[in-house]
């Protein structure tokens, strides 16, 4: 008789199968050399069993065994041959038929003349392994969900913990990664920077490398996981997950959005600009070289993008080579009749006129000290205003459970049919998620409105000089903190003044004025400070 060694396991069980498959073809061709028994050929396979129609290599040993290359099967255990009835009963019924001849384990042997009631039973019995396995794995990832923990390995930039009861584990920050990943949002949302660039930075200055495993890790992340990262509600304080996976989704059905207890990586509002960023920027086109304005400035006559180009000279006066960083318009560059700004801008002349920009916008360094002094004092507001808003959440929360509640109660009298019950369901219980997310972040440690302020002070005390000094990356994060819709035209350029700095450059007066009450390293009176401040410039005051 002539056998085919048959060896598996689940590829979604490997760090817990008991027997390898290079364990288990290792002990079988030792079992077949001490029995004198003839191999034809070893088949080995990594799929699970316990659904019919997936296992190639088992649908291939079953034609070679038709076909009368072999008669017999050699395995480590019954469950190996399969975990279902439809596949466990085509075995049973080709050793029936003495198709097969004979199955053989290093513990018994099943032959067509026996009774097949030990076969049966050894089927049947790793079927109903998996049916429980299938439903106590639900179970505890339920569990886990309803505590409102990410069942699995956690995300990049947290870890789970590996010191409470299996099933009680959770999720905590990593502190190597959770700080880098944190500012990999910040340069998103910047929107200066592509999330190829904020991977080149991740990987390249910042040192980040994956987690290491058993198997792989420690490595630089990838294109795909970055994107992937960018896109996880998972950094927003929520788990998308599917108890019986997304295959069980009707169709047009989504995921419940489940609020987690782990700490939030960004807020809802920076996740969703983020959104929009990639939507925007999805598929970046690298450049050569580094510009500093290309993808801020639009051409102010036909509203095309701002290019640039690199030009390098002769100068034969000084026998040296001087370079250019020319910027023109793409449109009018490929068509003149469609828009006459064909004659390129150079550099300098846009920075001159930042520059100029810039120095209307800064502002003393005495008088940022003592104006943060006095702005302080509106902290019991911020705290006020936060309650309020707490509050607010707090009912718009119990609004949307008892909804959930008299929905459930329709659905008991008959009102509503499964199919609107399950959709209005589906609704509210997303409805409420981004409600309690909304009430978590109202307390989250963001930044306050002094810290704020106190950057926006500071920011216009130092973006000349950092402007004047910085690489492209500096200059193009300076303009987009001032202003937004850049214009080009006519080698002039132009721009909509961001909001929070509207007030420091119409009142640029009050910071320049010369007081002696605006001195206060001379006079050292804080209340002849804020009365100076709030008759000179009562705008910012309120």
């Amino acid at each position: 008789m002539k056998y085919i060694i048959y060896a598996r396991k689940s590829s979604e069980d490997r760090s817990k199968q008991i027997q390898s498959i290079d364990d288990q073809v290792k002990a079988l061709k030792e079992f077949a050399k001490s029995r004198s028994l003839t191999i034809v050929d070893v088949l080995t396979e990594e799929k699970t069993a316990k659904e019919p129609g997936v296992r190639p290599v088992f649908t291939s040993m079953l034609e070679r065994i038709l076909a009368g290359e072999a008669q017999g099967i050699l395995v480590w255990k019954e469950d190996r041959i399969a975990r279902n009835l439809q596949e466990g009963g085509l075995v049973i019924h080709l050793l029936q038929k003495a198709v097969i001849q004979e199955i053989r384990t290093p513990d018994a042997v099943h032959v067509p003349t026996d009774s097949l009631y030990m076969l049966t039973l050894a089927l049947c019995g790793a079927a109903q392994y998996s049916i429980d396995l299938s439903k106590n794995v639900k179970r505890g990832l339920k569990s886990k969900l309803d505590k409102g923990w990410m069942p699995g390995s956690a995300p990049l930039g947290y870890l789970n913990t590996k010191t409470e009861a299996r099933g009680d584990n959770y999720i905590i920050k990593d502190p190597d990664r959770f700080p880098l990943l944190r500012k990999a949002w910040d340069l998103m949302l910047t929107g200066n920077y592509t999330a190829d660039e904020v991977r080149n930075k991740l990987n390249n200055e910042w040192g980040f490398r994956t987690r290491k495993g058993k198997k792989k890790g420690s490595k630089p992340i990838s294109r795909s996981t970055i994107y992937r990262i960018l896109t996880n509600r998972f950094y927003v304080g929520q788990i998308t997950y599917q108890l019986g996976g997304r295959k069980s989704l009707k169709r047009g059905e989504k995921p419940l959005l489940i609020p987690g207890n782990h700490d939030p990586m960004v807020t809802k509002e920076e996740f969703d600009h983020v959104q929009l960023l990639l939507g925007r920027n999805g598929k970046p086109r690298p450049n050569r070289y580094e510009y500093a304005y290309t993808g801020m400035i639009r051409c102010g006559e036909c509203g095309g993008l701002i290019s640039a180009t690199f030009k390098e000279k002769i100068l034969k006066t000084k026998n040296e080579r001087a370079t250019y960083t020319l910027y023109y318009c793409i449109k009018a560059r490929k068509n003149p009749d469609v828009c006459m700004q064909g004659l390129y801008t150079n550099a300098h002349t846009l920075e001159s006129q930042i520059v100029e920009q810039l120095e209307k916008l800064s502002i003393a360094p005495e008088f940022v000290d003592w104006a943060l002094a006095i702005l302080a004092e509106q902290s019991e507001q911020e705290i006020d205003a936060e309650a309020k808003l707490q509050a607010t959440h707090a009912q718009a929360v119990e609004s949307a459970k008892k909804q959930l509640e008299n929905l459930t109660r329709l659905r008991i009298q008959e009102i509503l049919d499964d199919e609107e019950y399950a959709r209005e369901k589906t609704r509210l219980k997303n409805e409420l998620t981004d409600l309690e997310l909304k009430r978590a972040q109202t307390g989250m440690p963001t930044k306050t409105w002094r810290e704020l302020t106190q950057q926006a002070f500071i920011f216009a005390r130092d973006a000349k000089d950092a402007f004047l000094s910085g690489d492209a990356e500096v200059k193009k994060s300076v303009i987009s903190g001032i202003g937004l819709n850049w214009r080009l035209k006519d080698h002039a350029l132009n721009f909509d003044l961001v909001e929070w700095l509207i007030p420091l450059s119409e009142n640029k007066v009050a910071f320049t004025k010369t007081s002696p009450t605006f001195e206060p390293t001379i006079n050292g009176s804080t209340k002849r400070q804020k009365e100076a401040f709030t008759s000179c410039c009562p705008e910012l005051r309120e």
